[in-house]
């Protein structure tokens, strides 16, 4: 018998194992415990804004492999838009600077040698920052690889707390180094920035619903599982769903693809299990405007602005929402949400308005802030030795999640490719070809 995989939390690491394995030898069965799919990477209705809006933002490069290969598996490859270029406009709210670095399309990096295209204000020696990531030792921190200056100022750290979601005096410099690895050092090619053209569900989770549905994998949303039996050194024999109790066969696979404190809540008496315990908040916040801003220049090619020296670190314009992206926000925990709102509408007008036909409006508009308090695990050296791998000590029990060990930090490439890695234990394990890559 070909077995049945019952994959754990609809999120994109769940999604990515259950594209990989539907259609296949093996019965596939999702479970997620909230009424829609997607995790921390969907669209819906705002009732207060009337309108769509993701639940956060994220910026994805064209050199992300695996979030190519999932949505080309579903179908969605051409759903993500951007800059034809490797631009990536930014404003230096104290000195009132702006600048887009405008990256080398190729490996050789030429742009750091036009002061119009590098950071303003850098030196050439400060490169030796991303030298010093990409060979950093897994007990480091960013800030033990960057030198003073306005590279490191108005780039690096930037770019450090985007991607690790943690701050540099904290972050792993090895997570931050193997970003620099895929996208920098691979030239401006792997550096074009990309995001959806609508909204992330329509990119990556509704192609993939209708995809799995195609090929017959059952999707059950509002099912969360409750408890994982399993005898002790031996297989899972069952999951429940409150009342309900599915039997797990010798043959069944089950894939745990839910958040870390989730599965710790669910694994805590599976021997040699371990994972991240510190997490860090993301803030997002959506202002609705009356109508969509006439936007110039190297803003209205890239959609989106750096912000450097802010409470905000992203701006994105969406039509008529610009949505504004902090990152390791538990910084901000302290602080009243209506007292940062004004504060960081404000900066949105600082970044925008020099970039528009006409300005944005003084009064702070209608708007919407999400706070994930939870949304990726803590990005330290410490935090990284606790992520697990794919296998466990259970032989039919699998890990995936942007929490589990990637190599990355919590990102959408490193979800995706969590599943996958998942989807190819399961065929190892049964010693059946998986999709060809």
């Amino acid at each position: 018998m070909a077995g049945h995989v019952h994959i754990i939390g609809g999120g994109l690491a769940g999604l990515s194992a259950a594209v990989e394995l539907a259609g296949g030898s093996e019965q596939v069965t999702l479970y997620e415990a909230g009424p829609a799919c997607g995790g921390r990477a969907r669209s819906y209705h705002d009732r207060h804004l009337d309108c769509r809006i993701d639940n956060g933002n994220h910026l994805l490069l064209s050199g992300n492999p695996a979030v190519y290969r999932y949505l080309g598996l579903i179908g969605a490859q051409d759903t993500l838009v951007g800059p034809k270029r490797p631009v990536f406009p930014f404003i230096d709210l104290a000195d009132r600077l702006r600048w887009t670095l405008d990256l080398s399309r190729g490996r050789v990096p030429l742009w750091v040698l036009s002061k119009r295209r590098r950071v303003p204000g850098m030196r050439l020696a400060e490169l030796r920052g991303l030298l010093a990531l990409m060979e950093a030792t897994p007990d480091m921190v960013v800030a033990d690889c960057l030198p003073s200056g306005s590279l490191s100022r108005r780039l690096l750290e930037p770019f450090a707390i985007s991607v690790l979601n943690t701050m540099p005096d904290t972050g792993s410099a090895a997570l931050l180094g193997a970003v620099v690895k895929e996208s920098l050092a691979r030239g401006g090619r792997n550096c074009l920035p990309r995001f959806p053209a609508i909204g992330l569900s329509e990119s990556f989770v509704d192609p993939a619903l209708a995809h799995l549905d195609v090929l017959r994998a059952q999707v059950r949303t509002g099912s969360r599982v409750s408890a994982v039996e399993f005898t002790r050194g031996g297989p899972v024999t069952a999951l429940l769903l409150g009342a309900e109790r599915i039997e797990i066969g010798p043959e069944d696979t089950v894939i745990m693809a839910v958040p870390a404190p989730v599965a710790s809540g669910l694994l805590a008496e599976l021997p040699g299990f371990s994972a991240p315990d510190a997490f860090e908040a993301i803030l997002n916040v959506h202002f609705l405007l009356p109508s969509a801003p006439v936007l110039t220049g190297g803003l209205a090619q890239a959609r989106f602005i750096g912000v450097v020296g802010g409470i905000s670190e992203w701006v994105f314009a969406k039509d008529r929402i610009l949505s504004v992206t902090v990152s390791a926000a538990n910084r901000y925990a302290g602080r009243d949400l209506d007292e940062l709102a004004p504060l960081i509408w404000n900066e949105v007008r600082a970044a925008i308005d020099p970039a528009a036909t006409a300005p944005l409006p003084v009064e702070v508009p209608p708007l919407r802030i999400v706070r994930e308090k939870r949304a990726t695990f803590a990005a330290t050296p410490a935090q990284d030795r606790l992520r697990p791998g794919t296998q466990t000590m259970v032989p039919n029990l699998l890990l995936a999640g942007d929490w589990t060990a990637t190599g990355l930090p919590a990102t959408i490439e490193g979800a995706i490719r969590s599943g996958a890695a998942a989807a190819r234990a399961v065929h190892a394990r049964k010693g059946t070809p998986g999709r060809p890559g």
